[in-house]
């Protein structure tokens, strides 16, 4: 499981290293702060000290995560897709049951943010949506309850 390709978009591969290396950036900060709190004594009722050894602890696993995502990570160039099937990195304009558009591109999970119209493959709208085409009616159960879209454009910019 631990080698499946994690999909991703350009912009998200640059995201993941620059939050690596922001991260780097801060370990040697952390440090001090340790050597600064270790300083003040007893450690055992230091909460500065405590606070710093956890906050690296953090610092460590959060880079590792995002190292092995990176090493995993398959970049998509949406503009390099065509077809007529929703596949990861595609536009998809979606009628909903008032006829109301909304339009969403399916990305990575570090990548979603619903508020700019990116969703996730693996969330519950975008795993309904893979592999479907243009008219194709789409129900989904959401957290806010059942939905129901027809599928209007694929789009691959």
């Amino acid at each position: 499981m631990a080698s499946d390709k994690v999909p991703m978009l350009a912009e998200g591969y640059q995201q993941l290293t620059e939050d690596v290396k922001r991260l780097k950036l801060e370990r040697p900060e952390v440090i001090d702060a340790i050597e600064v709190a270790r300083a003040h004594g007893d450690l055992s009722e230091n909460a500065e000290y405590h606070a710093a050894k956890e906050r690296q602890g953090q610092i460590e696993a959060m880079i590792a995560d995002i190292e092995d995502r990176l090493s995993r990570a398959l970049v998509i160039d949406p503009t390099t897709l065509s077809g007529n099937k929703v596949v990861f990195g595609a536009t998809v304009t979606l009628l909903d049951e008032d006829d109301k558009k909304v339009r969403y591109q399916l990305v990575g999970q570090t990548e979603a943010d619903a508020k700019v119209g990116r969703i996730s493959y693996n969330s519950p709208l975008g795993r309904a949506l893979i592999g479907r085409q243009k008219g194709d009616e789409v129900d989904v159960s959401t957290p806010a309850g059942d939905r129901s879209y027809e599928i209007a454009k694929i789009e691959f910019i």
